[in-house]
């Protein structure tokens, strides 16, 4: 970890933190975060990667962690991740990348490749397919109670993340995105109601973790995060009109993953339907694990990860 670098980019008028590890001259891996994570979620991979002759970067999306937040972040779309994370990579002079994403971050990886298809070599995600278009409108029925539901809502999750300290809050949902279940609740209850104080952390996940994203969440609190992704999803899908990424992709899934459960997402994902948006995309499901895979199994998603990036190694020295 304490050879992992740290810096601020300038990108749309923002301050934009980038971690990074390995030499500049490698071929260069942006990893994206989702919520509630942070650059920090891929310090195994990070890590991994640089010891195997790449260069690592973890920027904070806007408004996450060490980045500056907008000016308006209720005005804070997808389209904003998409063009700082390709004004990141031109600061830097990097020409070509393989993009990983986990969870939303996948939803910015896609739309990149699509806009910017020199830019990119490759793409891995975890935890979320390509969403098509209209993904959160017509295809994906998302529970009433089911938590993006609720954050949707201006100033419900704001209410009830406001009764507990942002460890607290962080805390939560790592607990209740760790489970296979989807999080609903009842009509009478919030989201942070559905963890009771004595359930324990998972038990990849330490109590030093647990500070080290407070630490981050107090710097940049939940305003922009709350925008996007949750209140921002009716416009998922809507960057590219008949999208088809010609890249290869690799998705990794666990086998417990809640996403897997939200109505019409395992089926996209199974019958190849997904394929008709992502051609090249091998999907590779890990037993037993949650949502939260690189930190949950390191090694295992390491081992896939690098599997990944050698073989279509070649595609960013073309």
């Amino acid at each position: 970890m304490d050879q992992i670098t740290h810096r601020f980019v300038q990108a749309n008028g923002l301050k934009l933190h980038v971690a990074e590890i390995g030499s500049e001259s490698s071929p260069a891996v942006i990893f994206l975060h989702g919520f509630p994570e942070i650059w920090y979620t891929w310090r195994y991979q990070m890590i991994a990667a640089a010891k195997a002759g790449f260069r690592a970067l973890a920027p904070d999306f806007r408004g996450y962690g060490l980045s500056d937040s907008p000016a308006e972040p209720e005005k804070a779309t997808f389209t904003d991740l998409i063009n700082d994370t390709a004004s990141i990579l031109d600061s830097l002079n990097i020409s070509k990348v393989f993009v990983i994403g986990k969870d939303f971050g996948a939803i910015v990886a896609y739309p990149f490749a699509l806009l910017h298809p020199e830019k990119v070599a490759a793409i891995l995600t975890i935890g979320l397919p390509f969403m098509p278009p209209g993904a959160f409108t017509d295809q994906f029925v998302l529970p009433e109670g089911f938590y993006p539901r609720r954050w949707q809502e201006p100033g419900r999750a704001e209410a009830d993340f406001g009764r507990f300290d942002v460890k607290t809050v962080v805390r939560n949902i790592y607990i209740l995105f760790s489970q296979s279940e989807l999080q609903i609740a009842d009509a009478n209850q919030e989201i942070m109601d559905l963890v009771k104080p004595s359930t324990p952390l998972p038990s990849w996940f330490t109590e030093e973790d647990l500070e080290a994203y407070a630490a981050l969440y107090e710097k940049s609190g939940f305003r922009t995060a709350l925008q996007v992704p949750y209140r921002t999803m009716d416009m998922v899908g809507s960057e590219v009109e008949n999208p088809k990424v010609e890249v290869p992709t690799t998705m990794i899934m666990g086998e417990a993953d809640y996403v897997l459960k939200i109505p019409g997402m395992g089926d996209y994902i199974r019958s190849g339907e997904v394929k008709k948006y992502v051609p090249k995309q091998e999907t590779i499901y890990v037993p037993h694990g949650s949502h939260f895979l690189p930190e949950q199994f390191p090694d295992k998603v390491n081992e896939l990860m690098l599997n990944f990036l050698n073989q279509n190694k070649h595609l960013l020295l073309a």
